[in-house]
């Protein structure tokens, strides 16, 4: 087989895996939608990740449970659901391998290639996690911007398998770029708990009358809250990581460890405000709304340093193929 002929059956295998997230985002709304719409089970405290990068994480209970919903009411659906989730996961890395084997590299050398591998790792993540404790909950909140993701990947920013530009013809690009994958998908996961955090938080401030939907099966504002916050304490030393390998990268390849290139000072702004929001946590104390704009405010200048920064503002890094 030729190049071509990997690349095209990497794309079947991608489209593949769409269409199984597909069913998995159907499957997963109709479970959240209606297993245990007679009410809430109880279920055990749950653990929650801490750690640093480069040593393996451990588990540590929180004062507030991190609940799973109604385990005994979840539906034939959700179990369905999860298991097309695994297998929609194995088709996409075998789409991501097999572009890699098409273009003769690491399959991240553009926008397209970093859009199917970074999805990839939040799935990844979130089914790592969920081996941890029970996440089944939290599904259909990571499927979806993954569909969305590949379907912009292969509408919008698909390019042909090739060559890369010399600047990135490097060992570096391993390195720095699998790290950065790494990252975004812990900063997604945490960035979508925080979301649901906002959204929990102000469902629970309602006033006492009985509360019913989708809302009552996502765990506590204090749980989601404690586990967006480990999430970025653990990912934080890699982001920076990331950074640092990024600046020997380019003294490597341009002379300069730093020149302010766009990407390499979006990805230090990203830095600062991930750095400022540990800050506010640790030193501070802030807690809950506050913190959770600040996750939110990190994440969108880290989805603006790969979309606008490869897109619109010249530059080293502008390398979308597009």
């Amino acid at each position: 087989m030729n190049s071509q002929s990997w690349a095209t059956l990497s794309n079947q295998f991608i489209y593949a895996a769409m269409f199984v997230y597909t069913l998995v985002m159907i499957a997963l709304a109709y479970d959240l939608a209606f297993a245990g719409r007679k009410g809430r089970a109880e279920v055990p405290a749950e653990d929650v990740l801490v750690g640093a990068a480069g040593s393996a994480p451990e588990v540590q209970s929180i004062d507030e449970p991190v609940e799973a919903g109604p385990v005994g009411q979840r539906t034939r659906f959700g179990n369905i659901g999860f298991s097309l989730l695994v297998l929609g996961f194995g088709l996409q890395a075998v789409g991501v391998v097999l572009r890699g084997i098409a273009a003769g590299r690491v399959p991240w050398g553009n926008m397209y290639e970093f859009s199917i591998t970074a999805s990839l790792s939040v799935v990844g993540i979130y089914l790592l996690l969920n081996r941890r404790f029970d996440l089944r909950w939290m599904g259909i909140f990571i499927v979806t911007p993954v569909l969305l993701a590949l379907g912009l990947a292969v509408t919008v920013l698909y390019v042909d398998a090739g060559q890369l530009v010399p600047a990135l013809r490097s060992y570096w690009l391993v390195i720095h770029v699998s790290a950065a994958v790494i990252s975004f998908g812990l900063f997604t996961t945490s960035a979508i708990i925080s979301i649901l955090y906002l959204v929990k938080a102000r469902f629970e401030d309602r006033s006492t009358q009985s509360k019913t939907g989708f809302l009552l099966r996502v765990p506590s504002a204090k749980g989601l809250d404690t586990l967006g916050y480990r999430i970025v304490a653990f990912v934080f030393p890699l982001w920076t990581f990331a950074v640092i390998a990024g600046a020997i990268w380019a003294e490597n390849a341009w002379g300069r460890y730093w020149g302010w290139d766009p990407k390499e000072t979006w990805a230090f702004i990203t830095w600062v405000v991930y750095a400022g929001y540990l800050h506010a946590r640790v030193t501070v104390g802030w807690k809950g709304r506050k913190t959770a704009v600040i996750a939110l405010v990190g994440y969108a200048s880290l989805i603006f340093n790969f979309i606008g920064v490869n897109i619109w503002l010249p530059g080293l890094h502008s390398y979308s193929g597009l």
